[in-house]
């Protein structure tokens, strides 16, 4: 038997967490992994843009880790759960590690940055800065989740998504300046108009 797309439950408005919970389609738990989501599509968006195949794997990897975040915040609670058929893996101290070795990684074929840049070059690098700029919204989405409850007896948002988004977000700057000097073209320097007189 295969599921339909559409359920007509949301149609009042609200959504279901995981758990069976149902919130309002404003909650600002919504809000967080809905721009995990979007960050997600905006990586597909930069997968379709020729790159070398390590490129290609990490993006592709980091895919399915945004999976893994959007349910973990979907998700109340910190420990992993099973309800049914449905697993949550939380997002860990260690995901967060092999993105800081990543940017470790790529920033070793780079020149020093002497000067702000614009996000552009190559089509490519112009993707991975669009998935950045929705990686810095679904940053400030978790924050304002995790604010939200911390004042909770239990906590219920894992604070390590938070991290992960902020090192991803330093990640794909990296990887934008790496496609830029892979593939030959120069990054764009900002450059401040004099004010006319």
């Amino acid at each position: 038997m295969s599921l339909k797309i559409y359920t007509r439950t949301g149609d009042n408005g609200h959504t279901g967490l995981f758990g069976g919970v149902r919130v309002p389609k404003y909650d600002l738990r919504v809000e967080a992994y809905g721009a995990v989501d979007e960050l997600n599509a905006a990586l597909g968006l930069a997968a379709v843009h020729p790159c070398q195949p390590d490129m290609q794997q990490l993006i592709t990897r980091l895919q399915s880790e945004l999976f893994e975040l959007g349910a973990d915040l979907a998700a109340p609670g910190l420990h992993a759960e099973k309800r049914g058929k449905a697993f949550v893996k939380r997002i860990r101290a260690e995901h967060v590690l092999h993105l800081e070795e990543e940017i470790d990684r790529y920033e070793a074929e780079l020149e020093p940055l002497r000067c702000f840049i614009l996000p552009g070059g190559s089509a490519l690098a112009a993707a991975l800065h669009w998935a950045r700029v929705v990686c810095r919204r679904a940053e400030r989405q978790t924050a304002a989740l995790l604010h939200a409850h911390e004042q909770l007896a239990e906590p219920d948002v894992n604070p390590e998504s938070m991290r992960y988004l902020n090192r991803l977000a330093d990640l794909l700057f990296v990887l934008a300046r790496a496609a830029n000097k892979r593939l030959e073209v120069l990054d764009i320097p900002w450059t401040s108009e004099p004010a006319e007189e």
